[in-house]
């Protein structure tokens, strides 16, 4: 089992294999049950929950203009030879690049933070 791994199980954090495991590091038990690191879960999951939401909502709205009204992704830009469909689809792999940006700079900042913050809490 490894010393950082930890689950969400009913609603508290307890490492993963919870008691069906064994014999726990009582370091790991103390870890999980700070409010600190009990923070840095909740913060983490909360926000990779939205930026989900939002890439879903990308990619399904592209997928249901495609299935429900392809005459809207024919449209010609422009005049030129490219449709619509074709910049869209450009627009969701783009997003998706975009929101793993985001995550990436919330990660190196604040989700750091946080975890620099247990570590010298708890001493490692």
């Amino acid at each position: 089992m490894s010393g950082s791994t930890a689950g969400r199980v009913g609603g508290r954090v307890t490492p993963i294999g919870g008691a069906s495991a064994g014999v726990v590091d009582p370091q790991i038990e103390r870890v999980a049950r700070s409010p600190e690191f009990q923070q840095l879960v909740a913060e983490r999951t909360r926000f990779s929950w939205i930026l989900t939401g939002l890439m879903l909502v990308v990619y399904f709205g592209f997928i249901g203009l495609i299935a429900f009204d392809k005459s809207v992704m024919a449209i010609k830009v422009g005049g030129a030879t490219a449709s619509l469909g074709l910049f869209l689809g450009v627009f969701v792999i783009l997003f998706a690049f975009v929101l793993t940006g985001i995550y990436v700079a919330r990660a190196n900042t604040r989700y750091d933070a946080l975890s620099d913050d247990l570590k010298r809490r708890f001493g490692r």
